[in-house]
């Protein structure tokens, strides 16, 4: 396992890289259901769009759980480098695996029994329902895929290795990218295939996350079940805040997509390219919880309090100023953005105003 990186150099510096690249991998992760929502609007289907949508909220929720987890994972395992104690780090990056692959499987697999229920209650009625109910009769169930990539991209993070880190999610991007058009139009699969390609995208998160923890940085122990339970309870503590924060954007976006169906399937669809867009657009905020995380840990780890304030406020500073330029982007290519995704209407007026 590599020597704790984060606590001599430039901290600045550190924060940019590190933040930058967990911004490309995180905004990968977003951008996979973004490529979906473009390939799928060329479709030219209100009624499909707007299904994307009603499911695009429920995956929000499943992607924002796994967020908090991977903090969580990032900060313990950090902490435990930076105090220079590579068995007890080895030991919790398994046990943090194990946990996630089965907290996802519950939230993921157990998400099926209720999928009628949840896109009626976000307001989907009819043909629309239904297709939102197919996509996510494949897709819930891989959730322990993207759980397990997106720890693998925590815990070499942790260690400060954010190239590595960061194509673990760009991988699945890619094979996103490759995939849409091959099945949605190439095999005339629709919506399914959008489906099909993110299962074959969650693949690829986790085989090359695996293949960084485990055979670059060597970083799994053995499972050690009686240190289960303590090494929840230290991952839980940071983890448990972290993911009722994350969960904070689905809930809103919820309740936002229930009175925004009332309106129509293009009001829906218009909705579902906002809340794309936000998080790619935004994707260096939501990066920069996890990414930080490492590097305020292993300094907290070696006992350099001052390191770690420094951290905070370059931390600020990195955020406040990536929130301008985002906006300025969007406020100056709102036209580009409307007509990429071929709005008009109410849609169109949506994306013009949240742009704005």
């Amino acid at each position: 396992m590599a020597r704790p990186r984060f606590v001599t150099g430039s901290l600045l510096r550190h924060v940019c890289v590190m933040a930058g690249t967990g911004a490309i991998g995180l905004i990968a992760v977003f951008a996979v259901d973004l490529i979906n929502l473009f390939y799928i609007s060329l479709l030219g289907e209100k009624a499909i769009a707007a299904a994307v949508g009603f499911a695009g909220v429920v995956g929000f929720f499943h992607t924002s759980l796994c967020i908090g987890l991977m903090i969580g994972i990032a900060a313990v395992v950090s902490r435990t480098v930076g105090a220079g104690r590579a068995h007890d780090a080895r030991r919790i990056a398994t046990a943090s695996l194990a946990l996630m692959a089965a907290i996802s499987l519950v939230a993921g697999s157990g998400t099926a029994f209720f999928l009628g229920p949840a896109v009626h209650a976000l307001g989907a009625e009819g043909e629309t329902a239904r297709f939102a109910q197919r996509y996510l009769a494949i897709t819930v169930h891989t959730l322990p895929l993207l759980g397990i990539g997106m720890a693998c991209s925590a815990l070499l993070r942790a260690v400060g290795d954010a190239r590595r880190a960061m194509m673990v999610t760009l991988v699945g991007a890619f094979v996103t990218a490759v995939l849409d058009p091959i099945l949605i139009f190439g095999f005339g699969m629709g919506l399914d295939g959008a489906a099909v390609s993110a299962v074959f995208s969650r693949l690829a998160l986790a085989a090359v996350g695996l293949h960084g923890v485990a055979v670059r940085h060597r970083m799994l122990g053995r499972f050690e079940p009686k240190q289960l339970g303590a090494d929840a309870r230290a991952m839980a503590a940071v983890a448990g805040p972290a993911v009722l924060t994350n969960l904070a954007t689905p809930v809103s976006a919820a309740f936002v997509t229930h009175s925004i169906a009332q309106f129509g399937p293009a009001a829906v669809a218009g909705a579902a390219t906002i809340d794309r867009v936000s998080p790619v657009a935004f994707g260096l905020v939501y990066a920069l919880s996890g990414a930080v995380g490492p590097i305020l840990a292993q300094n907290l780890g070696a006992g350099q309090y001052r390191r770690v304030r420094q951290g905070l406020r370059d931390s600020l500073l990195v955020m406040g100023v990536s929130v301008a330029v985002a906006w300025a982007v969007l406020a100056l290519g709102q036209d580009l953005l409307i007509r990429a995704f071929s709005a008009d209407g109410v849609s169109a007026e949506l994306i013009a105003l949240f742009c704005s």
